[in-house]
């Protein structure tokens, strides 16, 4: 009897840990506070500060000069807007070039290797690009109004993870469903996907508790914008209170295998509620806000504890056997493949025994 091929689905990793496009270094206000910051990122070790300006740099954190750290630890400083080396005193402006030594004119070979940056909100993003290239895209610009918006709350979980699997919960309806607890999960309009762009509506209901002082249902619109694997933006509408909110989702791989999630949120002024949601139209509209948004940033980080269980214990399925409420998986994933180096082949032949006792699989 002659063997056929079939194809059969397999688990395979993803293609890099480090997929292209931009990610979250850190806060503006981060920054003004310490100075200078050093963190592992894309896996790599980078510094970022900021110059007098207000100008941000990210950049490698090795001298150029003879191969210094030029993390705090190690004795790196910022001084009027300047990256110092601690070992001899080499200076290093916003552009990553040497501009002053102690003892002699700056060599001109002497600079960093620096990363595009981008700032929204506040948060200081940089382009990690594949073999080093430029940009491919811009994030949107800063145009979002912030009078009468609360401060953002942030959050950060770090675990083993990858920003595609993370990512992909964008158009995962069904486990929003079943792992969340949300009801009557419906899509708004058609998912859109416009190059390095994707955007994904939906409806949906969900019910909590708010502490020990009543059982709380919301009515929620949502308006995902994706601008690749570390920038995910949320518009929500809640119709029951008429309450806008902002929810920044963005997945940051740190070394390869864990990732950093940094769960950001914003509430807009709650002037006239259309109910009181426990006590909220007695409160001055100063702290209703900031309290919805703290309440908000909980039932975030929740969700999110709650997918990690999974992300952490799961296996990729680079051909899953889906069902029709699986959604737009395939199609999530066929807008990912741009962002790694490579298309790679995803299944494998394999020959089907001919042996009669041979198991099927």
């Amino acid at each position: 009897m002659t063997s056929t091929q079939r194809r059969e689905p397999v688990n395979t990793p993803l293609p890099s840990p480090f997929p292209e496009g931009w990610y979250l270094v850190a806060t503006r206000q981060a920054l003004r506070k310490a100075g200078l910051i050093q963190k592992t990122w894309m896996g790599e070790t980078i510094v970022a500060w900021r110059q007098d300006d207000g100008r941000v740099c990210v950049a490698e954190s090795t001298c150029p000069h003879l191969g210094s750290d030029l993390g705090p630890a190690a004795g790196g400083r910022v001084r009027a807007g300047r990256l110092v080396c601690a070992f001899h005193g080499f200076e290093y402006d916003a552009a990553g070039q040497c501009v002053a030594t102690p003892f002699a004119d700056p060599p001109k070979t002497a600079r960093l290797r620096v990363f595009e940056t981008h700032e929204i909100a506040g948060l200081i993003f940089a382009w990690w690009g594949i073999d080093g290239r430029e940009p491919q895209w811009s994030l949107p610009d800063d145009a979002l109004e912030h009078a009468g918006w609360s401060a953002l709350a942030i959050k950060t979980l770090r675990f083993p993870g990858h920003p595609q699997e993370t990512t992909e919960n964008s158009v995962d309806l069904a486990h929003l469903r079943y792992v969340h607890g949300y009801d009557s999960v419906s899509r708004a309009d058609k998912l859109l996907v416009d190059g390095h762009y994707l955007e994904s509506r939906f409806d949906f209901r969900r019910t909590r508790r708010l502490g020990k002082i009543a059982r709380l249902t919301f009515d929620i619109s949502a308006y995902t914008r994706i601008y690749g694997l570390g920038y995910s933006f949320v518009e929500i509408r809640e119709h029951t209170i008429g309450m806008d909110l902002r929810l920044w989702v963005l997945a940051t791989p740190v070394d390869g295998e864990l990732i950093d999630m940094s769960l950001v949120s914003q509430v807009r002024e709650i002037r006239a509620p259309k109910r009181r949601v426990a006590g909220l139209g007695f409160l001055p509209p100063r702290l209703r806000a900031p309290l919805m948004n703290k309440f908000i940033s909980a039932m975030q980080e929740r969700d999110v504890r709650q997918d990690v269980v999974i992300w952490g214990a799961k296996r990729y399925r680079s051909r899953p056997r889906l069902a029709r409420s699986d959604g737009e998986i395939m199609p999530f994933r066929a807008y990912c493949a741009q962002f790694y180096s490579a298309p790679r082949d995803d299944v494998e032949e394999r020959p089907i025994p001919s042996a009669p006792d041979a198991a099927v699989r």
